[in-house]
């Protein structure tokens, strides 16, 4: 039933370009909408489309939907009050006389934005977070160099690696687009999740910064596992069977 449900929703985006949770509900009456969020959910990390808040938009039919926006700014539109919560938090972690690693991402961006004008030492992958940083007077800012992905504003590839072999890094403060039990921390972009596991390798301490939403949310490419990682900041409660996995991996969930 599930499969030509999937397929139902498919075909209507096909032909409208997105659909919203409530359109859903009123063609499947008898489904709740958690399950009809979960199937867009499953849709999303098919890559058939990108939720949007309250429904989702066809992954072809995106730039229709967004105008001048890019996927990356949709997404930087969604969760934002939970990428503030989260970011509020790290900044305690952010130290002057250390190396640090800022990964790309909407959560990460949230940290910069909070970042006092201080002599930090920063490291980035990307481009709109050095942007943010070189707008401040007294951060030093280093950016690695590579393949630019216009979808994430970050650089990534064999440049930025060999880039990343010359650095040191003390802490490095990462995003993930999805975290499961079976793959633990997920991307879409696989020259993104070689250049992360280089990072956390070279690293001595790894922060995650996730919203919930990205639970039980599965990409293609695994970059880290549990026991890669020192601290988890989150903006909400997670499922007790999750928050047990990462005491068992000793890592501080804050």
């Amino acid at each position: 039933m599930s499969g030509n449900r999937l397929k139902i929703i498919t075909d209507l985006l096909d032909e409208t370009g997105s659909v919203s949770l409530n359109e859903l509900s009123k063609v499947f009456p008898d489904v709740s909408v958690m399950t009809l969020r979960r199937d867009l959910i499953q849709l999303e990390n098919e890559g058939t489309v990108i939720r949007t808040h309250g429904g989702a938009v066809k992954t072809n039919k995106l730039p229709e939907f967004i105008g001048e926006e890019s996927a990356y700014q949709a997404r930087e539109n969604e969760h934002k009050e939970a990428k503030k919560t989260i970011a509020k938090k790290a900044l305690a972690y952010v130290e002057t006389g250390r190396s640090i690693f800022f990964d790309s991402g909407s959560t990460i961006m949230s940290l910069t934005n909070l970042l006092p004008d201080e002599t930090f030492s920063i490291i980035t992958s990307g481009v709109n977070i050095a942007e943010a940083l070189l707008k401040k007077q007294n951060p030093s800012v280093i950016v690695l160099g590579g393949f630019a992905n216009k979808h994430t504003f970050s650089m990534s590839g064999p440049l930025s690696s060999t880039i990343l072999d010359t650095l040191n890094i003390d802490i490095a403060f990462m995003s993930a687009s999805g975290f499961s039990f079976d793959n633990n921390f997920t991307v879409s972009n696989i020259y993104e999740a070689e250049l992360k596991k280089k990072v956390i390798a070279k690293a001595k301490k790894v922060v995650i910064l996730m919203d919930t939403s990205k639970i039980n949310k599965v990409l293609p490419y695994t970059f880290a596992a549990l026991n890669e990682v020192n601290i988890l900041i989150t903006e909400g409660d997670l499922p007790l069977d999750i928050k047990n996995s990462i005491q068992e991996a000793a890592v501080t969930l804050i």
